[in-house]
């Protein structure tokens, strides 16, 4: 006679047979970890480790050639107390930094919503105008720029052109050097401008119609309804375009010839980490003034954060 086990009084393996996969789940894990040991091993051998023996250098007075001599906080206090171009540097930073970026974003918003009215052959135009962010970090675009903006640059050919007998060399003139650099970090506006855009195509046209309806104009209607339904872009586009001009080293070091003139007008911060790292051959210095950077930029994108509390709008958010 044959006995029937009920269901409840089988073996757990074979109840849907969960108690197999249970088995092989170990299998499973294992080669989840060996397609992620890249990644992983990219994080200890290529960021994490070099940042830790960066730190470890910022302690130490190293000049490349010879080992390390551990003198404490002396290059932090160096760079505080005594170093005149540390801080000529960081000013220089901060105003390429506070006038380059919101400029930026506003000429890469202006030309997403112009592209956003329905242009035809919308897709041609949006790779041509994200083309200067691919090609605008280029030494082969530096070296045009510095042609351009030289005393017998095209910029004076035209103005010469128009009556102006004389212009100045706008790229060797402390007064008027960086603001070359902060116009070519304006033309690289693509990028934010293909985000902005991907951001304006997100919002329903019900919306502008009904809006329409109720008789609000075109100006009206951007600021009413365009920009608080854009302020989760326009917020990611300033993280992000923030800490790029943190980071900008390859048009001051081109422009100067690495030098940071004239008078130091363009010493960015990173060419002056540059300069004492690999130029004097101070790399424990070289390690704390990136350190320094790198605490900058997290307070400028902490402060982002907390104020952005106050004007960033979400869909599905209470506030």
């Amino acid at each position: 006679m044959t006995t029937v086990v009920p269901t409840s009084e089988r073996a757990p393996e074979t109840v849907g047979g969960v108690q197999g996969r249970g088995r092989r789940s170990g299998p499973q894990n294992v080669w989840a970890y060996v397609f992620l040991s890249p990644w992983f091993v990219g994080l200890l051998v290529l960021t994490a480790g070099p940042m830790l023996v960066s730190l470890y250098y910022s302690f130490t007075d190293f000049a490349l050639l010879s080992e390390p001599n551990w003198i404490g906080t002396a290059n932090y206090e160096r760079m505080f107390f005594q170093d005149a171009r540390f801080w000529a540097a960081l000013g220089v930073t901060m105003r390429y930094v506070l006038i380059s970026v919101p400029l930026q974003l506003a000429f890469a918003l202006l030309v997403a919503v112009m592209l956003n009215r329905g242009l035809r052959g919308l897709s041609v135009y949006r790779a041509l105008y994200y083309l200067p962010s691919l090609l605008a970090g280029s030494v082969a675009i530096a070296v045009l720029w510095r042609q351009v903006f030289g005393r017998e640059g095209i910029v004076n050919v035209v103005l010469q052109a128009i009556g102006w007998a004389d212009p100045p060399s706008w790229i060797a003139d402390p007064d008027t050097a960086l603001y070359t650099l902060i116009l070519l970090r304006v033309w690289e506006f693509g990028s934010p401008m293909v985000i902005f855009l991907a951001g304006l195509r997100q919002i329903p046209r019900e919306y502008y119609e009904a809006s329409s309806i109720d008789g609000a104009g075109k100006v009206r209607q951007f600021f009413r309804i365009t920009m608080p339904l854009l302020t989760p872009v326009i917020f990611l586009n300033v993280i992000l375009q923030l800490i790029g001009a943190f980071q900008a080293f390859n048009s001051a070091f081109i422009i100067s010839n690495g030098t940071g003139g004239p008078l130091d007008s363009t010493l960015f911060y990173t060419l002056y980490l540059y300069q004492e790292g690999f130029t004097n051959f101070r790399m424990g210095y070289a390690s704390a003034l990136a350190w320094v950077l790198l605490v900058i930029i997290g307070i400028f994108t902490a402060a982002n954060f907390l104020v952005g509390r106050y004007w960033v709008h979400y869909e599905d958010s209470d506030r």
